[in-house]
């Protein structure tokens, strides 16, 4: 049983609620730790029964507190005084809502100015020390939600369940031209025709993607579209749309340009449901409309 109030990002306490059960169970079926998981625990000496360190063969008694102590450097991200709009957060997950334009993770050609240099600093003005692990990422003119692991443990937790499709991610998309159907599915592979490629193309001898789409909004030659992506490939809302005709404006690389409208995608990630790595509770999530999209739509609507 794990109870909320002694949880914290570094810590994950555990009573026990059975006799007899080992460690090792504990740890792989109630606490869904990997083996690879596991032997990084031991390694580290990391993990204490009643505030003693136990192998992993231990037999535990109905009330045993388990603690299993997450020690690690924090990132090397140079932190930066950048105002991050924080949707959620708890001692295993920060969700923010990131603004256009701002790359998440430091690249040569965008060494600064990144979520991880404003994540840094977040962290740092509140004395936490961790590594920072992004869950998701978004392409740099892309807005919306990204999950921020705080600990190793949170991280395999919501990737596991991302493959198995226990986390739906919702995106708003305003593409140029409107669906025939109100409703529909795009299950094409998506392809990287050479290693240095930075475009993808539907195509059979790429990697398994699904996308579905509605309507949410008739526009003037254009629609609002509510998108879920059942897989998580690169650009593959912006690849899928492209595929059937309905290009996302603003995308440079896909889509229709027209920088009267817009100067970037008019892409969103609007929605996250995902279960919470300990407590398993489910979070649901929302961000709004940034200001971009909101005038791109009454452009739209007044043609």
């Amino acid at each position: 049983m794990i109870n909320r109030e002694k949880q914290r990002h570094n810590l994950i306490t555990y009573k026990c609620t059975e006799h007899g059960i080992t460690l090792r169970e504990v740890l792989e079926d109630r606490l869904s730790m990997s083996s690879r998981f596991i032997s990084g625990l031991k390694r580290e000496k990391s993990v204490f029964v009643n505030r003693k360190a136990r192998k992993f063969d231990y037999r535990l008694e109905e009330g045993d507190i388990i603690e299993i102590r997450i020690n690690e450097e924090p990132s090397e991200f140079k932190p930066e005084d950048i105002d991050l709009q924080v949707v959620y957060e708890d001692f295993d997950i920060l969700v923010v809502d990131k603004p256009p334009y701002m790359v998440v993770h430091p690249t040569k050609s965008h060494d600064e100015s990144t979520l991880a240099n404003a994540a840094a600093y977040y962290f740092k003005s509140r004395n936490e020390k961790m590594k920072i692990r992004f869950v998701n990422r978004l392409d740099m003119n892309t807005s919306g939600l990204v999950v921020i692991a705080k600990n190793p443990y949170a991280h395999h937790i919501i990737s596991e369940d991302m493959a198995k499709d226990q986390v739906e991610k919702k995106y708003l998309a305003i593409v140029k031209g409107i669906p025939e159907s109100e409703e529909g599915t795009i299950d094409i592979p998506i392809y990287r025709p050479t290693e240095d490629s930075i475009k993808r193309t539907a195509d059979s001898r790429g990697q398994s993607a699904v996308t579905h789409y509605k309507i949410r909004e008739r526009l003037e030659d254009a629609a609002l579209l509510e998108v879920r992506i059942e897989t998580g490939r690169t650009h593959q809302i912006r690849v899928h749309l492209s595929h059937i005709g309905l290009p996302i404006i603003g995308d440079e690389l896909y889509g229709y340009v027209d920088e009267s409208l817009i100067k970037r995608q008019a892409l969103h990630a609007c929605g996250l449901e995902l279960l919470q790595p300990r407590l398993r509770e489910r979070i649901e999530l929302q961000a709004g409309l940034p200001s971009d999209f909101v005038s791109l739509i009454e452009k739209l609507k007044s043609k």
